[in-house]
Parts: C-alpha cells; sequence; structure tokens
C-alpha cells in the first residue's frame, strides 16, 4: 500500500542504473569478468546443494545448514547478478519502480537470512564440540528446520521493514542510481524529502542485526576455544577445531563487509566506495563460499570425489 501510494505522490516509474563508469575499451572485460564470477557462483553453489543432498554421508545438521547457506548464496546473487550483466550493453539502464522494490525486498531478505544462519551454524558447532552427548537432541531434524525457518523470518521482516521505510520516500524528478542495484544508500541519497529517519533506521536494524549474531558466534566460539584447549594432544586440537575453520573464514568475510557498508552512519557517502563493497558481497563471497568449505573440508572433498567418479564410465 505504501509503495503505490508513494508511486502516485512522485509519478516515478522507473530507476535508471548508472553502475560502473568504466570506458567503451574496459565494459567488455569488465562484463566477461562478472559473468565469469557469476557462472562459478551458480556452479559452486548448486554443485554444493547436489553433493549433500546425494551423499548419505553429509545429511547431518553442519551439512544441512551450509546447503541452506548455498541456497541463500545462489539466490541473492542471481537476484542481482542477471540485471547488472544486461545493464552493461543497455543504453538506457533502466529498472521499473516496482521491480527496482522487487530486487531489493529479496535481496534484504537473502542477504539477512545469511547472517542469522551463520549464527546458527555457530550454535551448532557449539552444540558438536562444547556437548557432544546432548547434540543429537539439540539439533534434532525439527530442531535445525526450526532454526532455519527462524532465519528466514527474521530476514523477512528486516527486508520488510527496510522495504517499507525506502519505498515510502518521495522521488521529485531524479530517478539516477549511481549504483548497480537498488540499495539503500543510493536511494536515499536521490530523495528528496529528508531522510534522517531512514539513515537511523537503516543503522539501527544493521546493528542489531550484526550485534545480535556476532554476539552469538563471539560466544559459540569463546566456549569452542575454552573446550578446544583442554584437548590434551596438539592433534586433537588441530582436528576439533579444524572443522570450525571454514565457518570463521565466511563470517570474517560476510560481516566485515556488511558492517563497512551498512553499519557506519557516513558510509552512504561515497558511490565508488559503495560500489566496490557491494560487489564483494553480492559476488565475490558467494563465489568464495562453496570453494572455502570445498578446499577446506575433508568430508565435502571426498563427497565431491566420489560424484564425479560416479558419473565417469
Amino acid at each position: 500500500m505504501k509503495l503505490e501510494h508513494s508511486r502516485n505522490d512522485t509519478e516515478l516509474t522507473e530507476f535508471i542504473l548508472l553502475g560502473f563508469w568504466v570506458t567503451p575499451k574496459a565494459r567488455v572485460p569488465l562484463f566477461l569478468l562478472f559473468l565469469l564470477i557469476y557462472l562459478i557462483i551458480v556452479l559452486g553453489n548448486i554443485s554444493m546443494l547436489i553433493v549433500i543432498k546425494i551423499d548419505s554421508r553429509l545429511h547431518t545438521p553442519m551439512y544441512f545448514f551450509l546447503q541452506n547457506l548455498s541456497y541463500l548464496d545462489l539466490c541473492y546473487s542471481t537476484v542481482i547478478a542477471p540485471k547488472t550483466l544486461a545493464t552493461f550493453f543497455s543504453k538506457e539502464k533502466k529498472i521499473s519502480y516496482n521491480e527496482c522494490a522487487t530486487q531489493f525486498f529479496f535481496f534484504a531478505l537473502f542477504v539477512g537470512t545469511e547472517g542469522f544462519l551463520l549464527a546458527v551454524m555457530a550454535y551448532d558447532r557449539f552444540s558438536a564440540i562444547c556437548s557432544p552427548f546432548l547434540y543429537t537432541v539439540r539439533m534434532s531434524q525439527p530442531a535445525c528446520i526450526r532454526l532455519v525457518a527462524g532465519s528466514y523470518i527474521c530476514g523477512c521482516i528486516n527486508s520488510m521493514i527496510q522495504t517499507g521505510f525506502t519505498f515510502s520516500l518521495r522521488f521529485c524528478g531524479e530517478n539516477r542510481l549511481d549504483h548497480f542495484f537498488c540499495d539503500v544508500p543510493a536511494l536515499i541519497k536521490i530523495s528528496c524529502v529528508d531522510t534522517f529517519v531512514n539513515q537511523i533506521v537503516l543503522f539501527i536494524l544493521s546493528a542489531l542485526i550484526i550485534i545480535s549474531t556476532t554476539t552469538v558466534i563471539l560466544i559459540s566460539y569463546g566456549y569452542i576455544l575454552s573446550t578446544v584447549l583442554k584437548i590434551p594432544s596438539t592433534h586433537g586440537r588441530s582436528k576439533t577445531f579444524s572443522t570450525c575453520s571454514s565457518h570463521i573464514t565466511v563470517v570474517s568475510l560476510f560481516y566485515g563487509t556488511v558492517f563497512f557498508m551498512y553499519a557506519q552512519p557516513g558510509s552512504i557517502s561515497s558511490p565508488e566506495k559503495s560500489k566496490i563493497v557491494a560487489v564483494f558481497y553480492t559476488l565475490i563471497i558467494p563465489m568464495l563460499n562453496p570453494l572455502i568449505y570445498s578446499l577446506r573440508n575433508t568430508e565435502v572433498k571426498n563427497a565431491l570425489k566420489k560424484t564425479l567418479l560416479r558419473k565417469i564410465p
């Protein structure tokens, strides 16, 4: 209702995505680079989904969560990448008002959900390492489903609030977004009304999500570290902590870029900086996640080998 009301007041029907300022010579190489990254994202994450699905040894809570992580990475990169690729050679670079709102809603939904899911994955590692005898009870199939569903619900609430606040703004004529997709900082910048409340809402929501989820992660790894240090053998400590190394890497990449982008009040002032950071968390991280989990995880590597050998006659 708010979206339609805002649209009628401003009579705005479309935005123009300015994208990347590149020379004509650099346009094709940059397009091919983005296309290659997106193809790796699709191939890597679909491979993870298939391998976890067909290999019974990976039917555990940890890999159930990892499967959902791959799905989210695939989804939110797909919300952004195809439109970005299409605008490289489009003269008008237009995106309709409703398409812009839809793109932002699903992007915020999937990214927000991933933040909560990473906290759930930390809790899973805490339960497995610190309370192994209670692990099957804490991480039963219904419990895992509830945790993932809760992540989606929290992500959806965040997305609805941000979309509602952002697209209730008025845009008085200026419709050029200095970005490659519809994101809050770029939209706030071209609004013709006072956006102080929107900036505060963005900051508070981002801060709440980052603080709540990182608190769960830090407490979980605090207990994990305490438990690991009590293991007498170096090999035992290394083997136990190795199950967490991939997750720690993914968490560091994800939260580092999200904090840099959204949780600082002055972060919306530089469009070029925003674009670079946005490329990192919309394309680079979804590309790296399956590589991190496959290259640093023996079980996943063995499952991939088994799947490939099964297909070779």
